[in-house]
C-alpha cells in the first residue's frame, strides 16, 4: 500500500511496474472522421477542434453555434420567399432564367417550390458539413459564406420586389 503513494511518474517506473500496464489498444479512435448519425441528430459532442493536430486536417462537427443556425433559417426562408416572388412574376408574364429551375417549373408550381427548397437544403447541409475543409483551404470561413448567400438572396429578392412594384404593375 505504501508503494502506491511513493510511485514516481517517469517512463522507467511505468515500464517496470506490472500493475500499470498499458491498457490502450493502439488504435486511434479518430480515424473515422464522419460523425455517427446519432450525434448529428441528438445533441452531438464536437463543437470545435480541441487538438492542434485537428486544425490541420478535415474535421467534422456535430454541434454548431446559434449564429449558424440563424443563418441557415434565414437562407431557407429567403429561398422560399424567392420562389414565391418568382412564381408571382411568372404569373405576370416573366420568364425563369435559371435553366435548372425552369426544368422543374415545367412540372408545376409545387414541384418548383419543392425542388428549390430541397436544392437549397442540400447546399446548406454540404456547406455545414464541410465548413472546416473550406476554412482550411481558403481564407473564407463558412460562416462568412452563409452571410454571402444571405446577401445574394436579399439582392435577388430586392430585384424581384423592384420588378413587381415598378415594372410589372
Amino acid at each position: 500500500m505504501a508503494r502506491l503513494f511513493d510511485f514516481k511518474y517517469n517512463s522507467s517506473s511505468v515500464s517496470e511496474s506490472s500493475s500499470c500496464a498499458e491498457k490502450r489498444s493502439g488504435k486511434d479512435r479518430r480515424t473515422h472522421q464522419f460523425p455517427k448519425l446519432k450525434y448529428l441528430l441528438f445533441s452531438g459532442r464536437r463543437a470545435k477542434a480541441r487538438r492542434q493536430e485537428d486544425l490541420h486536417r478535415t474535421f467534422y462537427f456535430d454541434r454548431y453555434s446559434s449564429n449558424i443556425f440563424a443563418a441557415i433559417v434565414a437562407i431557407l426562408l429567403l429561398s422560399v420567399l424567392d420562389a414565391l416572388l418568382t412564381l408571382y412574376l411568372l404569373d405576370k408574364g416573366s420568364t425563369e432564367l435559371n435553366p435548372v429551375m425552369s426544368y422543374f417549373l415545367k412540372f408545376g408550381p409545387f414541384v418548383f417550390m419543392g425542388a428549390k427548397y430541397i436544392l437549397t437544403c442540400a447546399g446548406v447541409i454540404i456547406l455545414l458539413l464541410f465548413r472546416n475543409v473550406l476554412r482550411k483551404r481558403s481564407i473564407t470561413h463558412t460562416q462568412h459564406l452563409f452571410s454571402y448567400i444571405i446577401g445574394a438572396f436579399s439582392t435577388v429578392i430586392t430585384w424581384e420586389l423592384y420588378l413587381i412594384f415598378f415594372v410589372v404593375s
